[in-house]
């Protein structure tokens, strides 16, 4: 049984309101309903939600509505589901025919479909909201040809990592989880590295770095007896106990194992993708995430590509995909590419690609488009206080690529609800000063008649 079906029903309810007689049909939400082919949705994902018992499922325009206003208003799955039964426009942009004062769904089915519909359900979702910017006139189509690249830090929810945090962390992981399979261990030091932890971050303020380096070689030393004191207990125990703890076993063998100067270490337990990425700010050494692509339109800024690089790659080598994924979603093979000197060496030859303060080539054309290549780091600035791509709540490399896909969705239609907004303040002034002439002209003359 597929997701359900919106039907239609003309008759009035007594016990229930019309969402057409509680809101203002000129509102630029409603109008944004109009454009959207919720369709679409509908025939690509209705397969993925197929069963032969149960309940149908969620409706596909129910669920693509919640996670574009989710990221159109940067708030969580809690919030935007607690938020869709106070505003009946919302619900009207979903799909509802009448008022509703209950939830919709649980806030986790939203995890539940963003996992199966993966990657590809997000890019089709940026692809419909290009496609909706198109129709509406506020992104003409001639704009594809012409696009801004650049690259920003997608961070994910973690602290700043430390070894003394580290290594702490994965002891106490390691000792819960002990005591959940009633594994006895010779010695917990819950106490000893507390302490310890407490020591170190107090030399390491105070710049007494021999007595921090000697005892975060203490901390190290309980740690690594806390995790063959485990592995000799799991030698006699059965194999999904062993199971259980492999993961943590290895994650912290690699924190005791790894030095400073060693790449691809681990940053986080919880999140082992974080990567250490330095973007040469001032203010900002080193993030912590992954690495976010962009393509934003020279003119307008609609962005038209989005995608996650982990590995911490190249901007340069970054380049070809991401005018790749432009082709896939615009239809259109861009002509011009500007981008900033780090892509240097990208290698691209099939368009043509201008980097800040190039000379040679540059006419007073292309000229006047290289200077509006810096019109990216505000759009994406706008997606990391208006959006959530400041910070990633979503779990693995997966969910890193669709959180960075849905906060394009978002901007996207943040800029053509304020498209709609200023067109419909044009039309109302036009006929407030098309009124006010023919008062002014109308007494005149009945005067001279």
């Amino acid at each position: 049984m597929g997701p359900k079906q919106q039907q239609t029903t003309p008759q009035e309810d007594m016990f229930r309101h019309r969402l057409e007689n509680m809101i203002s049909m000129d509102h630029e939400l409603v109008k944004l309903s109009h454009l959207i082919d919720w369709s679409k949705f509908e025939a690509s994902w209705g397969s993925l939600f197929e069963s032969r018992r149960g309940a149908p499922a969620t409706p596909t325009r129910l669920i693509a509505g919640l996670h574009y206003l989710k990221h159109m208003h940067a708030l969580s799955d809690e919030a935007v589901v607690a938020r869709w039964v106070e505003n009946p426009y919302w619900q009207y942009f979903c799909g509802e025919q009448w008022f509703r004062h209950d939830l919709p769904i649980d806030p986790s089915s939203m995890s539940r479909w963003r996992k199966r519909i993966g990657k590809d359900g997000c890019e089709m979702l940026l692809k419909a909201s290009i496609d909706t910017a198109v129709s509406s006139k506020a992104l003409p189509v001639k704009e594809f040809r012409k696009v801004n690249v650049d690259t920003t830090v997608q961070e994910k929810n973690i602290c700043f990592p430390t070894d003394a945090k580290l290594l702490d962390s994965a002891r106490r992981k390691l000792v819960k989880l002990a005591a959940e399979h009633h594994l006895p261990l010779r010695q917990n030091y819950n106490r000893v590295c507390k302490m310890l932890v407490r020591k170190i971050a107090g030399y390491a303020h105070a710049k007494q770095f021999k007595r921090m380096h000697s005892a975060l070689k203490k901390l190290n030393a309980r740690v690594g007896r806390v995790v063959r004191d485990i592995e000799r207990k799991l030698v006699d125990c059965e194999q999904h106990v062993g199971e259980a703890f492999s993961i943590h076993l290895s994650q912290a063998k690699r924190v005791i194992a790894q030095k400073r100067t060693d790449k691809h270490k681990l940053y986080s337990l919880h999140a082992p993708e974080a990567e250490c990425i330095s973007k040469g700010k001032a203010h900002k050494r080193y993030e912590f995430g992954v690495k976010a692509s962009f393509a934003t339109t020279n003119a307008s800024g609609f962005v038209i590509g989005a995608q996650a690089c982990p590995g911490n790659p190249y901007d340069g080598h970054t380049l070809a995909e991401q005018l790749k994924q432009v082709e896939s979603l615009t239809g259109v093979k861009p002509d011009r590419c500007f981008a900033d000197r780090g892509y240097r060496g990208h290698g691209v030859t099939e368009t043509s690609v201008f980097l800040s303060g190039q000379r040679r080539g540059v006419t007073k054309t292309i000229k006047k488009e290289l200077k509006r290549r810096s019109a990216i780091e505000p759009e994406i600035g706008h997606m990391k206080n208006d959006g959530l791509l400041g910070r990633c709540f979503l779990k693995g490399q997966e969910g890193d690529a669709m959180n960075i896909i849905l906060c394009a969705c978002g901007h996207n239609l943040r800029k053509i609800l304020n498209y709609l907004r200023s067109f419909m303040r044009y039309f109302l002034n036009a006929c407030w000063k098309v009124i006010s002439i023919m008062a002014e002209y109308i007494p005149q003359n009945r005067v001279a008649a």
